[in-house]
C-alpha cells in the first residue's frame, strides 16, 4: 500500500531493496499493489473496505506500507479509516519498534553513540485509550451507547450522562487477554534476545484502575519467566531516562498510548523520523510492516525523501516471513551506507535523492553478499 504524499517514493526504493535481496537469497516476491489513500477518498468517498481487508487476507503474508495522510482530507480520516482499521481487522495487536543508533549516525545526546542506544519498544497496539470510544455531550441529560468488537471479545457501554456543562469524554479499555498476549511478548523477546530486565511501562500511581490492572498481569506472567525481571516505570519517568540513560534499555513493553509517546523520543535519540521503523505484529496472521513518519505532501514528487526507515521496515518483514538472513543483509548494508557518508538524504545533511540512497542500499546488499 503505497499510500499518500511521498508514500509511492519510499515504498518504491524498498522494494527495490527486497527485489536485490529476494534474487541474491534465492526467493521471489510476488509484490500486489493496493491504491487504498487519499487520492481515492477524495474521488470516490471509499476508504479501506472489508472486501479488501478479505481479500489480502486470503492471498498475502504481509502488508508494506508507505504513509498515510494528506492535507484535503479531515484530520484522522485516513488514519482511522484504513490504517486502524487495518490493524483492528489483522488483530495486529504489537507495534514493534527498534531503537537503535547507527554508526554515522549524528546523535542529540551528548556522549552517547550506537552502543549506548540499542533496544526495542514492545507497544501494544488495539486496546488503551485508542479503541475509539468517546464522545461530547451538551448540558443537561442524554444518553449513549459504545462499543468494542475485537476478535478476542465484546464490550458495550450503555452511558446515563447529567452534565452541567459541555463535555468531551474518552475511554480507554484494556481486557486481560489483550494484556497479556504483548506482555508475554515482551518476555518472549527478552528471553530470544538474553534480557535479564524488561522495563513496563505506565501511569498507575494517577490511572489506577487500567494500569493497576496492567501491572497486575504482568506480575502473573512473570512467574513464567523466572530469570528475566519485570521493572515498572511511570511514563514520564521513562521518557527522562531515554535521556540520560538510555543504555539502560533492551525491551520495554507499554500500553497502546504510552507506546505510542515513547517511540516518537526513540525515533529522535536514534537519529531522526528518516531512520524509525516499525511493525503492526500479529505473529499468528498477517503483519504490517512501515516507516514511522508521516506523508509530507509538500515534498510529494521530489524525489528527496530519506527511504531508510521505509527500507528498514521492508527488513523487519523479510524476518517475520521467515526470511532472517536477508532482513540482517538489508540492516548491516544501511549500516555501513551510514557508516561511509558517501550518499546522504538532505535530511542527513546531503544532496542525494530518495531513489539514489535506494540504488545504493541495493548495491551495498550486493557487495556484502559476495
Amino acid at each position: 500500500m503505497p499510500g499518500d504524499g511521498i508514500g509511492p517514493e519510499i515504498i518504491s526504493e524498498g522494494r527495490k531493496v527486497i527485489d536485490a535481496v529476494s534474487e541474491l537469497n534465492g526467493f521471489e516476491i510476488d509484490w500486489v499493489e493496493y491504491n487504498n489513500g487519499a487520492e481515492k477518498y477524495l474521488k470516490t468517498g471509499e476508504l479501506i473496505t472489508e472486501e479488501t481487508l478479505a481479500e489480502i487476507k486470503g492471498s498475502c503474508k504481509a502488508i508494506y506500507l508507505g504513509a498515510l495522510g494528506d492535507p484535503r482530507c479531515k484530520p484522522g480520516i485516513l488514519e482511522k479509516g484504513i490504517l486502524l482499521k487495518t490493524r483492528f481487522y489483522f488483530d495486529q495487536y504489537v507495534n514493534l519498534r527498534p531503537i537503535k543508533l547507527l554508526d554515522g549516525v549524528d546523535c542529540p545526546l551528548k556522549g552517547k553513540g550506537p552502543k549506548d542506544i540499542d533496544f526495542t519498544v514492545v507497544r501494544e497496539n488495539t486496546e488503551d485509550f485508542y479503541v475509539g470510544i468517546g464522545n461530547r455531550v451538551g448540558k443537561g441529560n442524554s444518553k449513549q451507547g459504545l462499543e468494542v468488537l475485537r476478535e478476542l471479545y465484546k464490550v458495550k457501554f450503555g452511558l446515563d450522562i447529567e452534565s452541567t456543562d459541555e463535555i468531551a469524554y474518552q475511554i480507554g479499555v484494556m481486557s486481560k487477554s489483550g494484556a497479556d498476549r504483548v506482555i508475554k511478548y515482551g518476555f518472549e523477546l527478552a528471553k530470544k534476545e538474553n534480557v535479564e530486565t524488561v522495563y513496563f511501562v505506565d501511569k498507575a500511581n494517577v490511572l489506577s484502575d487500567i494500569y493497576g490492572f496492567w501491572r497486575e498481569r504482568v506480575e502473573l506472567q512473570a512467574k513464567n519467566y523466572p530469570g528475566i525481571k519485570p521493572e515498572f516505570m511511570f511514563v514520564d519517568a521513562i521518557t527522562m531516562w531515554f535521556v540520560k540513560n538510555p543504555e539502560w534499555f533492551k525491551v520495554v513493553t507499554t500500553p497502546n498510548m504510552f507506546g505510542d509517546i515513547i517511540t516518537d523520543l526513540g525515533a529522535m535519540i536514534q537519529g531522526g523520523l528518516g531512520l524509525a521503523p516499525g511493525g503492526n505484529i500479529n505473529p499468528d496472521g498477517i503483519s504490517m510492516f512501515e516507516p514511522i513518519h508521516g506523508s509530507a505532501p509538500k515534498y510529494k514528487g521530489l524525489d528527496t525523501a530519506n527511504p531508510l526507515a521505509t527500507i528498514w521496515a521492508g527488513a523487519l518483514m523479510l524476518e517475520e516471513i521467515g526470511e532472517p538472513e536477508s532482513k540482517e543483509l538489508i540492516v548491516n548494508a544501511i549500516q555501513e551506507i551510514l557508516k561511509e557518508g558517501k550518499v546522504k538524504t538532505k535530511d542527513l545533511g546531503g544532496t542525494h535523492k530518495c531513489s539514489e540512497m535506494g540504488s545504493a542500499v541495493a548495491e551495498k546488499c550486493k557487495e556484502l553478499f559476495q
